[in-house]
């Protein structure tokens, strides 16, 4: 199975770089523009749509259209595993829905003085 994996140092302190990625609004704000996303739908664990927090449990439905070329794909994600332990944390969301055959995508965070890296795999 192929893989990717990055890091990546963020100049800003572990709670801000977490607090921004439990947020469907950071998911929209690192999304590239030429990707053309739209969040078409999110539904909290407990049922409720829009929650502030994508808690473990959480759906994600979008679109997107890369360089606006061809049909909008469609990609359902749920959160699999979200945990914060001092000075970490992580979260996984996993593809129920979508382009491809499996989809597993661990997003884990990693306090560094002021800094905090980000890894992604």
């Amino acid at each position: 199975m192929q893989t990717y994996d990055r890091e990546t140092t963020v100049d800003s302190p572990l709670e801000e770089v977490w607090a921004f990625n439990s947020r469907i609004s950071g998911l929209e704000a690192v999304t590239p523009d030429w990707m053309h996303l739209r969040v078409e739908r999110v539904i909290g664990p407990d049922g409720d749509p829009d929650p502030t927090v994508l808690e473990s449990g959480s759906e994600i439905a979008l679109s997107m259209r890369p360089f606006g070329v061809g049909p909008r794909q469609h990609w359902t994600s749920v959160i699999t595993a979200r945990e914060r332990e001092n000075g970490s944390a992580y979260f996984r969301d996993e593809m129920v829905h979508g382009p491809f055959d499996h989809w597993e995508h661990t997003h884990s965070f990693f306090a560094d003085g002021d800094r905090t890296i980000l890894r992604d795999h």
